[in-house]
Parts: structure tokens; sequence; C-alpha cells
């Protein structure tokens, strides 16, 4: 058996949207919203998957839209959507989406008390939250320093991160681990795993998924909806390469040219030390050279008619031409 990927578009809603798919999506439910508690009765699929009304629809989400009624005959509105790239603008339209839901319930004049909670049940192929490490979040309003609850449970915001399930077939224990597993590898699977045959509800969304039960049309979407996303990825991969080429290029020139400029100054810096101290070093050279030489003239001068000039230049060091050019400057 081949399956089709639960993660793309309208396999994701064909699988749990459509109307004889109103079991897998109860259960589906009570997993992931009730932690396998019974807590739905009954669900009306707002928005059924329509084979004609999905073809040729490129986008990279497919959003399922249902009211649900519990044991307690209460009502709420759940939205549960597969969402495989990580787009602009991903986590307002989520906010925007439960909030339009909850606050579109009523009609003129209606009271307040008239609506319903919503949920949104948002599955991503990516990782969100990077300091959360559980596959599962749940967010709703709090008092922002004591982490009080609202008094109104109303809005509710579950994300479910296929990316941090790490859990292998042989590790599956709960009707959760089994249905995270279904929508992160169905498409890898040549058969239905033993252990997760046991849920009906699972067996029955494995038959969906299977391509054989598929017209024409569908695996033609499924085809283009795979191409798309591949698609979409490889334009995300390639303009994320061209840009740390473009950084590490700019980043290379302007570390030359600060490099450089570093290097001049520095360079001029090292010069005019360098330079002070060789001019104080040939000052001090040329200072000592110069007092030698005065006080070999200033000696020789002393000796003039008291010895012989060869005794004069032997005591000093003078030649016999600078003596007789001392002789005659004191003349």
């Amino acid at each position: 058996m081949i399956f089709i990927n639960p993660k793309i578009d309208f396999a994701f809603k064909k699988i749990f949207g459509s109307e004889d798919s109103k079991d897998i999506l109860i259960s589906f439910l009570n997993a992931l919203i009730y932690e396998e508690q019974p807590v739905i009765q009954s669900i009306e699929i707002l928005n059924p998957y329509l084979a004609p009304r999905i073809r040729g629809i490129k986008d990279t989400y497919l959003d399922i839209k249902a009211n649900i009624k519990d044991a307690d005959n209460c009502d709420r509105t759940v939205i549960i959507e597969m969402q495989v790239l990580n787009v602009e603008g991903f986590e307002k339209r989520i906010l925007y989406n439960a909030a339009k839901s909850y606050s579109t319930q009523l009609t003129s004049g209606q009271g307040y008390s008239l609506l319903n909670p919503v949920i949104a049940l948002t599955i991503t192929d990516f990782v969100m939250f990077t300091e959360i490490n559980n596959v599962a979040s749940r967010f709703i309003l709090k008092e922002k320093d004591f982490l009080i609850n609202y008094p109104i449970y109303d809005i509710e915001l579950i994300f479910i991160e296929l990316p941090k399930f790490k859990k292998q077939l042989s590790e599956l224990r709960t009707i959760v681990d089994k249905w995270l597993y279904f929508l992160k590898e169905a498409r890898y699977l040549s058969d239905v795993p033993e252990v997760m045959s046991t849920v009906p509800e699972i067996k029955k969304a494995f038959y969906i998924a299977n391509q054989v039960n598929l017209t024409r049309e569908e695996l033609d979407d499924q085809e283009k909806s795979e191409f798309f996303i591949q698609d979409q990825r490889g334009a995300v991969t390639k303009s994320l390469k061209q840009g740390i080429e473009k950084g590490l290029q700019q980043g290379i020139e302007q570390g030359l040219e600060q490099g450089l400029q570093q290097g001049i100054e520095q360079g001029l810096q090292q010069g005019i030390e360098q330079g002070l101290q060789q001019g104080i070093e040939q000052g001090i050279e040329q200072g000592i050279q110069q007092g030698i030489q005065q006080s070999t003239v200033e000696l020789a001068k002393k000796m003039l008619n008291l010895v012989d000039d060869q005794t004069i230049c032997q005591v000093t060091g003078l030649s016999l031409a600078d003596l007789e050019a001392l002789k005659a400057s004191n003349l």
C-alpha cells in the first residue's frame, strides 16, 4: 500500500474533514485536546471536504472548522489547521482566525452570554517555540504578573510541533502517540502497523489515506501540492543561501576595508613612534659625538705651544690636517 501525506493540504482535510470522517475527527480531537478522554459527544463539520472546491488551490494550509458538543451539552468551536511552511504572519493569522470565529458568532442584538468558547488547534511541521521542549503547548489569557487565568476561559490556542515528536513505532503507547505518528510517518509506511490498527479510527484514517481509494484528480492535487511545498522550501533555502553568501561577501569587504584603514592608522602610529624613537636615539648619539669632539678640540687647544704636534695628535686622536685647521682658527 502507498499512503498519501496527511500533512499536505487537501489530504489532511480529506482524512479529518470529510462528512464520513466525523468519528476520526472526534478521536483525534479527544486525544489532542482532552487527553484521550471521551469529552466530545457529537460534532458538526462546518466546512467539510469537497474535492471540486479545493482542486488547484496552491496554499500551504487548509483548516477544518467544526462545532463540538460535550457530555454537558456545551458547545465549542474548534479550528484545526495543518501548517507545513512557516510563512510570514503565521502567528498573527492563528490569533486572528480564533478571534474572528469568536466575535462573529453573534448577530445584531444578541447578548455576549451566547458566545461559545473557541479552540484553535494548530499542527506544525516546523518548530515554533524553541524554548519549549514539549510537543504540545497551550496558550490562554492570564494576568501578566500573577499568571491568574482570565475569568472567561473562552479562547485557547493549542500547538502541536511534529518535529519534536521523536518516538519510534515500538515506543507508541497512547492514542496521542499513535495519531502523531500517523501524521508524521504514514507516507513512509507500506501497511498499517499492528499497534495502530487497534484504534478503529486510526485504521480508518489509513484506509482513506490509501492512494488506491483516491480519484485521479485527487492524486493530481496531491502531487501538485507536494511540488508546491518543495518549491517553496527550495525558494526559502535558496534565499537563505543567497543571504548568507551576500552577507559573507559584505562581511569580507567591510572587514578588508576596516582592516586596511586600521592598518594604515596603526602603521602611521607605529611610524610616528618609531620615528620619534629613532630621532631620540640619533639625537643622543649625535650629542654624545659632538660632546666628545668638543672635548677633544678643547684639549688640543690647551696642548698647543706646550708639546709638539705629533704628541697632540696621538693624545687627542686628531689628524695633522685637523690640528693645522685648529691652529689656523686660533690665529
